[in-house]
């Protein structure tokens, strides 16, 4: 339903026309900001933990802070192609839409395994917030659709710009799966595991 919504707000009247969350984020009132002009206020340091050894432990992020002009700084990992930022942007919007405090990055305790714990983390809203964001890229009337023309997941994800991942997620969570392995066949190898 808040997917629905979602997609009736972005001007999407059809279940297979792509929703381009880089458009909704404006009327989200996010500012997704380029990294390149976010670039020159890091260290090098910084920059090589961002893009280099820690590019993989982050996607997105929003500044809690709005901007003077009330709009949401959204910065996306430029490590991560399109399709993906395309979900990680998605999610932020969601989280907007649904009025979900900010998580907050603040240096709390160590783990179990010695690593720092560097942020609050809600997964109740988190997973909310991707789910439905999730399902506003990739509605299921045509999910069901592609899959009974025995579309892959790969062919699905180039439909909708976003992750073969994130498409075999929701193949899951909408109860597909097994109708889509059957169509698929046993002789192809598919991901075991998405999100």
């Amino acid at each position: 339903m808040y997917a629905t919504c979602l997609r009736e707000f972005a001007g999407l009247r059809h279940p297979e026309q792509k929703l381009d969350p880089f458009e909704l984020a404006r009327y989200a009132n996010l500012l997704v900001a380029d990294f390149d002009a976010v670039r020159q206020l890091l260290s090098q340091e910084s920059l090589g933990q961002l893009l280099g050894a820690g590019k993989n432990s982050w996607s997105g992020g929003a500044c809690s802070q709005a901007l003077p002009d009330g709009r949401r700084l959204i910065i996306l990992n430029p490590t991560h192609g399109r399709n993906r930022q395309n979900a990680t942007l998605m999610e932020e919007v969601c989280h907007v839409f649904f009025g979900h405090k900010p998580s907050r990055l603040a240096f709390r305790e160590k783990g179990d395994n010695g690593e720092v714990k560097a942020r609050d983390y809600d997964h109740q809203i988190e997973e909310q917030a991707y789910s439905v964001g999730a399902a506003a890229l990739v509605p299921y009337a045509a999910l069901t659709r592609f899959v009974s023309e025995k579309m892959t997941s790969r062919q699905i994800a180039r439909h909708f710009e976003v992750s073969h991942l994130l498409v075999e997620y929701r193949i899951k969570v909408s109860r597909l799966w097994p109708d889509y392995l059957s169509i698929q066949g046993d002789g192809k190898k598919l991901t075991s595991s998405a999100r």
